[in-house]
């Protein structure tokens, strides 16, 4: 799986309009914490990694002139393109693979996939995943289940119990070398899927390897009120010294 030293570069996702946030004038990922946007907070967290060369951002149409503006402002000088989201997530994502694959080109280039309302990615997590790429060919960051995971049919009746000790949550980073998630993106478009959910499970569809790297359980995903309470707790708490490093 090894392949000659590329760019590391990241395609951070803040294509979501917050319908869950219920926010009243903004996307999820502009809401303010400490006067900071949320994806602002995300994207410095790669922008300030040595070993990231660059960054791609997938942004809501209606929004690129904020988001340019806030690029300028918080000095984010990695940010080398940011292109408007599709009508799925997928689409978007592959504006943004695209975007990348025309600044950065494709050869031995490693890209790590990032929700933009993940803000508490940190730097280790980031190098591991970069690492995995280069070693194993893929990198999904997970968490370990802590508790039971239930599957249920349709008439939501438990399916399945799976066992907890080998039971991982997919989060993000989700990471690949760029040739090899760009080239799994056009075969599922030419094959007329437009929805897929994430990344993983479009290279699981075709039969891909994928390596786990182990996150951090902090690494959460804005998509709710509590999501943002949470995460401005948690940032808070981070400045202020007041908890250890999360498993």
């Amino acid at each position: 799986m090894k392949e000659g030293s590329g760019k590391n570069i990241a395609v951070i996702f803040a294509g979501g309009s917050g319908r869950r946030m219920h926010t009243k004038d903004k996307p999820k990922q502009f809401l303010l914490v400490h006067g900071k946007p949320i994806i602002v907070h995300t994207i410095e967290q790669f922008e300030n990694h040595p070993e990231i060369d660059g960054i791609v951002v997938v942004c809501i149409k209606g929004w690129i002139d904020y988001m340019n503006d806030m690029i300028y402002r918080y000095r984010l000088d990695k940010v080398k393109s940011v292109v408007p989201g599709g009508k799925t997530g997928q689409l978007s994502i592959y504006n943004g693979l695209c975007a990348a694959e025309e600044a950065f080109g494709t050869d031995g280039t490693v890209v790590l996939i990032h929700d933009g309302v993940r803000p508490l990615i940190d730097a280790d997590t980031i190098s591991r995943n970069i690492t995995a790429v280069r070693e194993f060919g893929s990198a999904i960051t997970c968490t370990v289940a802590k508790e039971t995971v239930i599957l249920v049919d349709d008439t939501e009746k438990v399916d399945a119990v799976p066992d907890r000790s080998r039971s991982r949550f997919a989060k993000a980073p989700q990471s690949f070398y760029l040739k090899d998630i760009l080239a799994a993106h056009r075969q599922c478009l030419a094959e007329g899927r437009d929805n897929v959910i994430d990344s993983c499970t479009m290279m699981r569809m075709y039969g891909k390897p994928l390596h786990v790297v182990i996150g951090r359980s902090d690494n959460i995903k804005i998509t709710t009120p509590d999501d943002f309470y949470i995460f401005r707790a948690l940032y808070d708490a981070r400045e202020n010294n007041q908890i250890g490093e999360y498993e």
